[in-house]
């Protein structure tokens, strides 16, 4: 009699203990596989130099204000436009995606963001300068939704979450590299003319993009599903009844979380010079808190929304980013160590929150609308959100941007309750 065990007798590495390739640490990275890996390193490129760019502005208000006479209500409006704008150039590029390829749909996005970027250094007055951040908005509003799904349909559904979490993290690599230029230039150019070199440096992404033409290409089983699609790139097939909800509940989701943070990453720079009276290199030193906390924040949510769950995830984070506002914009003048310890939990919260975002909006939507769905409900809630920080423009002449801080905080409240019209999707596999 043969000893052989039969087929389904065999175990494997994780049934007895042992660790596989795809187990540890880096286990999700080695799960990509060597063209999932490239995917990875050019969404993780574009979506760094996307938040490098867009952090140009944030960093340069107090200067942009003084030289061109501008009150708080004129700069907040500097945030809506590029965010408004970014929610149809996010939408477009998502059905660009699901038409030619989310590969070209990327690189197009980078290459939109970074010439009208270095067009904002040569803006002569106020008006240019709020169209070219407005067109500048169309390619930023498409690279994250673009980007996100390309790496999802690589992943592995055990690890998406923390896959995606770490492309998420990229947008912290790319606020370090913002505030590390800030510094310097600022430290030794005119505010007159820093504010310009600081724009003029978003022409970066551009290296990224020769190198993506020649080494990354779109997952093989997202390529088939395009090529035998009938109803693929369509706003109307996510809007019919079976996604109807969906899309509903995702767009509000967006827009509470998005709300909330651009509120913060627009507004605390201006509070830390204005209110707190911080030097420039005083500012980068509290953003180096702030950034790192969002660092880890990325890639500890991208752990739990795996562990957790996608809802349990932005439950939890909604509810700790509402509490770290509030507690952070209420700290008493002179407490300034204070400020500087809470900026840690503060980024973190705020940044976890996102994690899961990439691998939730990219399980609720089938494969031939996933592009769509992603850039019109992650993008419309950008859109929509962009009010939060206009509205504390406007009330930090009456309230102090401090004060005018917390309404971040009812973003975070919408956030939660969106998830009730929302299904858990942990452990879905993607065509």
């Amino acid at each position: 009699m043969s000893t052989t065990p039969p087929p389904q007798a065999l175990v494997t590495g994780s049934q007895t203990g042992e660790l596989s390739d795809h187990d540890g640490a880096l286990g999700w990275l080695r799960a990509l596989g060597p063209r999932g890996r490239r995917a990875f390193a050019g969404a993780f490129g574009g979506y760094a130099l996307d938040s490098y760019d867009y952090f140009t502005l944030p960093l340069s208000m107090v200067a942009l204000a003084a030289y061109f006479g501008l009150d708080s209500g004129q700069t907040g409006l500097f945030t809506t436009v590029t965010l408004v704008v970014s929610a149809i150039g996010g939408a477009l590029a998502g059905v660009v995606a699901d038409r030619v390829g989310r590969v070209k749909a990327l690189m197009i996005t980078v290459v939109t963001y970074a010439v009208f970027t270095v067009a904002c250094g040569f803006a002569p007055n106020y008006e240019t300068l709020l169209v070219f951040r407005a067109l500048q908005g169309l390619g930023f509003g498409g690279e994250w939704a673009v980007g996100a799904i390309l790496v999802a349909e690589y992943a592995s559904a055990k690890h998406r979450g923390r896959t995606l979490g770490a492309i998420q993290s990229s947008w912290a690599v790319g606020w370090a590299l913002a505030a590390i230029v800030y510094t310097l230039v600022f430290s030794f150019a005119g505010d007159d003319l820093a504010w310009r070199i600081m724009f003029w440096t978003g022409a970066l992404p551009a290296l990224l993009v020769i190198w993506m033409r020649r080494r990354v290409h779109d997952a093989p089983k997202a390529v088939a599903v395009r090529e035998h699609s009938a109803e693929r790139g369509s706003f109307t097939a996510i809007f019919k009844p079976g996604l109807l909800r969906t899309t509903i509940f995702a767009g509000l989701l967006s827009t509470g979380v998005q709300g909330g943070y651009y509120t913060l990453a627009t507004w605390v720079p201006t509070y830390l010079k204005s209110d707190r009276g911080l030097s420039v290199v005083g500012t980068g030193g509290y953003l180096t808190f702030l950034i790192s906390g969002a660092f880890l924040g990325y890639l500890t949510g991208g752990y739990l929304t795996d562990r957790l769950g996608r809802r349990r995830n932005i439950w939890l984070f909604a509810l700790l980013s509402a509490v770290c506002i509030l507690a952070y914009a209420n700290i008493p003048h002179g407490a300034n160590t204070l400020l500087l310890v809470l900026g840690f939990p503060l980024g973190f919260c705020m940044s976890a929150i996102f994690s899961g975002f990439g691998s939730y909006l990219s399980e609720l939507y089938p494969t031939a609308v996933r592009g769509t769905g992603q850039g019109f409900t992650y993008n419309t809630g950008r859109a929509v959100g962009a009010v939060f920080p206009t509205t504390v423009g406007f009330l930090a002449d009456s309230w102090g941007v401090g004060g005018a801080l917390v309404f971040g905080a009812i973003g975070y409240g919408i956030a939660a309750l969106a998830l009730f019209g929302l299904p858990e999707t942990r452990g879905k596999e993607l065509a």
